[in-house]
């Protein structure tokens, strides 16, 4: 894989994305995840790397999301339903540092879903989850 294929997935093979482990999932939909959240921020202006930092503290610490967990669990359809939960049921041998259990959990199901849609090559489904939970979390009123 080349650099520039690294987030232009295009494989629609539903049944790779599905032969990885929830983790799994979690662990590349974790980096895809951290790379919208630095774009967001960054697009916020320039600024020192601290302060870059400290914007986009909210945003991937497990509370967040946890937080957006809620927010779009109900917009997803059948088959992202059931990856949400798959990372949110999965058991990881690491113990969270900053959250409990439960909030790192729904946190990894955030992660899962992520990455799952991204190995499908949903780059549209997963910026227009992002951009809802983006606004949950700033706090911002979904206008129609």
């Amino acid at each position: 894989m080349i650099a520039s294929d690294i987030l232009n997935v295009s494989s629609n093979d539903k049944v790779r994305a599905m032969d990885y482990s929830p983790l799994a999932l979690a662990y590349i939909g974790d980096g895809i995840y951290e790379i919208f959240i630095r774009t967001y921020v960054l697009e916020k202006g320039n600024m020192s790397v601290n302060k870059l930092h400290k914007a986009s503290k909210k945003f991937v610490c497990a509370n967040g999301q946890a937080k957006i967990y809620y927010t779009i669990q109900d917009l997803l359809n059948d088959e992202e339903l059931a990856v949400l939960k798959r990372g949110r049921n999965a058991k990881s041998v690491s113990a969270p540092k900053n959250a409990d259990i439960r909030t790192y959990r729904l946190a990894t199901g955030v992660e899962a879903l992520i990455g799952y849609l991204y190995l499908l090559g949903k780059m549209e489904r997963i910026e227009e989850l992002m951009a809802i939970g983006i606004r949950e979390l700033e706090g911002i009123k979904n206008e129609k």
